[in-house]
């Protein structure tokens, strides 16, 4: 996985120079899509490919009008050839046959499926002869392999492509997953989904895909949070394109726990408390102590050297009595020590904490630290008292898409929609990191850099994960920022200890749900302080 994303725009720009300036021509790309899809496909799902000649496996193509069409054409070809299905029980189902004259992949790819004897048939969806005709053998089918419509698709699905992705779609429903198995039919769709593109709006026609051949560098629109429910698996797909014309096209990253990790420093052995940073945390009130406890315990896991909870002093006694290694200070005590007595190298505010007149005061406070450099992570409760502040470059906001909706105005349903343009907009206007939270993350940090992390985890889709999010960027912050202390010159880099917090949530996150039991934060917390001190913890000698 190269981790490159690129809008569907610039997927096109680049086809087109890998022709004029590769002389990669469409036929040499094609095949070479089809054929390492076939390859992915076939180490991804082997248990389709067992003993198949026995099974009688079914697999139909898919194909509309465009060089999609042809690389599932070529799929399933190689899949023939590989005789992993026999060619007569294999089918294409096709918007429409090629003119005599043409030649382009997917007449070409077309004229050998012929050749082969694979049935071919044509969908006339204002046909109903026709249109059953198709729709029984894709009822036959084990696997769909989708090529109706790619990245030049602009705007919804239209006419017969609408349709027969429709049809799919219903026979899914009519025929449910095995418990603990594969649905069938199975739809493997080839780059994306037919339907989704940089155009998408929830409600277009859609193919809802059990598993998608994202061929490098994948396209944005996978990750976008509207239209990632219809992906399935997305599994990654190179081989195609040259790495350097692929890295010119860049629109964001796709991150991960490994990726993100290895951007945080090592903690040396000789380290004490402090070098691993000191966070102080403002959370909590009355009827929400847990979200403080989430939160100082998300710093701990991340590997914070010191934990200071500043509490009300209404709920002082039901913190420190559970304190475990935090040290939690009544606010009383901390006015009469004074407010400069302890030296944070990052500071939480926001889970569970409030928004009342008092927290207004203390938050300017603490955006007159950020002028000189301290890192602040703001959640929940202190990013709408933010609403007005330009940063100075050293804050991170984790609104989920309510708080992001009530900071700027904009509806959940567009950010959800489209989220890149209008979070990198942000963050530049906001001079922060924002790091969004959905079922897919978004982190667009002000200086233009852009990542995603794919989510899907249900078992974070709760209560107090957003608290444990923010503790882990708190815990990272803090670490960072002692670094940097020690080693003046540099900045804090908020992006990539936004990317570290989120991997490492949606990795703890996997990990838990791989036992298919729901848990709460704190279980969560266990695992991510396991996968956190694996990263950065050294090892013995």
């Amino acid at each position: 996985m190269n981790g490159i994303l690129v809008s569907s725009q610039n997927a096109r720009a680049l086809d087109a120079e890998a022709a004029s300036d590769w002389a990669f021509n469409p036929f040499a790309l094609v095949e070479a899509a089809g054929r390492s899809c076939a390859d992915v496909f076939t180490a991804s799902y082997p248990c389709f490919f067992t003993a198949s000649f026995e099974k009688n496996l079914r697999i139909v193509a898919v194909s509309g009008g465009g060089n999609n069409g042809a690389d599932a054409m070529v799929m399933l070809r190689s899949l023939i050839l590989k005789e992993f299905v026999r060619p007569d029980l294999a089918a294409i189902v096709i918007t429409r046959i090629p003119g005599a004259g043409d030649k382009n992949p997917l007449s070409e790819t077309l004229r050998s499926m012929k050749k082969m004897k694979v049935p071919i048939l044509v969908w006339d969806y204002a046909g109903e002869e026709a249109g059953r005709a198709c729709e029984d053998i894709l009822a036959c089918a084990d696997i769909i392999i989708d090529g109706i419509a790619g990245t030049g698709l602009k705007g919804p699905l239209r006419d017969s492509p609408a349709v027969m992705a429709e049809a799919i779609n219903r026979l899914k429903k009519n025929r449910p997953a095995p418990s603990g198995g594969l649905s069938t039919p199975f739809v493997v769709s080839i780059d994306l989904p037919s339907g989704n593109s940089d155009h998408f709006t929830p409600g277009m026609p859609v193919l809802e895909a059990d598993a998608v051949l994202a061929l490098e560098p994948r396209k944005l629109c996978l990750y976008r949070p509207a239209s990632r429910i219809f992906c399935g698996t997305i599994l990654s797909v190179g081989g195609v394109f040259p790495p350097e014309l692929i890295k010119k096209f860049t629109d964001a990253r796709l991150e991960d726990w490994r990726s993100s990790a290895s951007r945080i420093p090592v903690i040396q052995a000789s380290a004490y408390k402090r070098e691993r940073g000191a966070v102080e945390i403002r959370a909590g009130s009355p009827g929400t102590t847990g979200a403080a406890k989430i939160a100082a315990r998300g710093a701990q896991a991340a590997g914070a050297g010191l934990i200071s909870l500043i509490a009300d002093t209404s709920i002082y006694p039901i913190l420190a009595a559970d304190a475990s290694g935090v040290m939690v200070i009544p606010e009383s005590a901390e006015k009469e020590n004074g407010e400069n007595s302890h030296s944070p190298d990052a500071a939480l505010l926001g889970p569970g904490w409030g928004k009342g007149p008092d927290r207004i005061r203390i938050l300017q406070r603490y955006l007159e630290r950020e002028k000189d450099g301290l890192p602040l992570i703001l959640d929940a409760d202190a990013i709408p008292l933010a609403v007005d502040v330009r940063f100075h470059g050293n804050v991170i906001l984790t609104p989920h898409p309510g708080e992001f909706e009530q900071y700027t105005g904009i509806p959940r349903e567009e950010i959800l929609a489209d989220p890149l343009p209008i979070l990198v907009r942000t963050a530049r206007e906001k001079n922060a990191v924002i790091l969004f939270k959905s079922h897919v993350l978004f982190i667009a940090s002000f200086d233009g850099r852009v990542g995603i992390i794919d989510g899907m985890a249900p078992v974070l889709a709760a209560g107090g994960s957003g608290d444990l999010l923010a503790g882990f960027c708190a815990g990272i912050a803090a670490r960072l920022n002692a670094e940097r202390r020690s080693s003046p010159g540099g900045a804090f880099d908020g992006y990539a200890c936004a990317c570290a917090a989120a991997a490492l949530l949606i990795e703890a996150g996997k990990k838990t749900q791989g036992v298919r039991r729901f848990t709460d934060p704190m279980e969560i917390a266990d695992t991510a302080a396991l996968l956190a001190g694996g990263a950065w913890l050294p090892e013995e000698k």
